[in-house]
């Protein structure tokens, strides 16, 4: 495999998991946990039921979530992750103790930064 298209490939993979939505329902659904609807947008937060149904089913064509709907009234309908989704949760988890890790320096960074580069352009 070319380098180009091992980096297509990367970026393709990474643009899955590049929203804020699918990193928590991921990390919530981590470890075989199974959650109704109701449940992961309490357990996600302030998510809307449109974006969040948009984000689950993108997450089930990719086959990182499994949807399990039941034949019942009121309606039943279970997520949880498929092997490729759980898969996916180690190295979510690791980035988010990184995020911990070095939040304060990045803020840092980002503070000095912006004292020096605050000059006006006029």
């Amino acid at each position: 495999m070319s380098k180009k298209r091992h980096i297509r490939r990367a970026i393709e993979t990474i643009d899955l998991i590049a929203d804020r939505w699918t990193l928590m329902i991921v990390f919530f659904l981590r470890e075989g946990r199974v959650l109704r609807f109701g449940e992961l947008q309490k357990e996600v937060g302030s998510i809307s039921s449109k974006v969040l149904t948009q984000t689950l089913r993108r997450m089930e064509r990719d086959g990182i979530v499994h949807r399990e709907a039941y034949p019942v009234i009121p309606p039943k309908v279970e997520y949880s992750l498929t092997s490729l989704g759980e898969s996916l949760a180690e190295p979510i988890i690791t980035l988010c103790e990184w995020s911990n890790d070095n939040y304060d320096k990045v803020e840092s960074a980002r503070q000095a930064y912006d004292e020096t580069n605050s000059h006006s352009t006029s």
